[in-house]
């Protein structure tokens, strides 16, 4: 038992933050509860009470549906490309050398104003 002024500094202290994830951990988070997720929808639209023939009606793709459903990708293989040319490793780096021109055009604009107000 704690005495009683240690039991009242740790209560207004509150409770400590959440640690936060690492890009790896996040990453990995991200692809355990996709994967979950993905077979929970198979899975409910394999049940009896899942209406087969309204989704087919409502989506621009049928077979793709199907596919999917019975196992397959959810992602073709373009998608994947597209997503990795906008969002992969080479979408950094082009995204790094944006950032790196726009702070140099700032501080040459900085530098012109500090020298035209002098």
């Amino acid at each position: 038992v704690l005495p009683p002024c240690r039991r009242v500094q740790s209560s207004r202290l509150g409770p400590s933050p959440p640690r936060l994830l690492t890009e790896e951990e996040y990453r990995l988070q991200g692809e355990e509860e996709t994967h979950k997720a993905l077979e929970e929808l198979r899975s409910l639209c394999r049940s009896p009470d899942f209406s087969a023939w309204t989704a087919v009606s409502r989506i621009q793709s049928p077979k793709r549906f199907a596919e999917f459903v019975g196992g397959a990708s959810h992602v073709t293989p373009d998608e994947v490309s597209v997503h990795e040319r906008e969002f992969g490793l080479d979408s950094l780096f082009i995204d790094e050398q944006l950032f790196e021109e726009e702070e140099e055009e700032e501080e040459e604009e900085e530098e012109e104003m500090g020298s035209s107000s002098s």
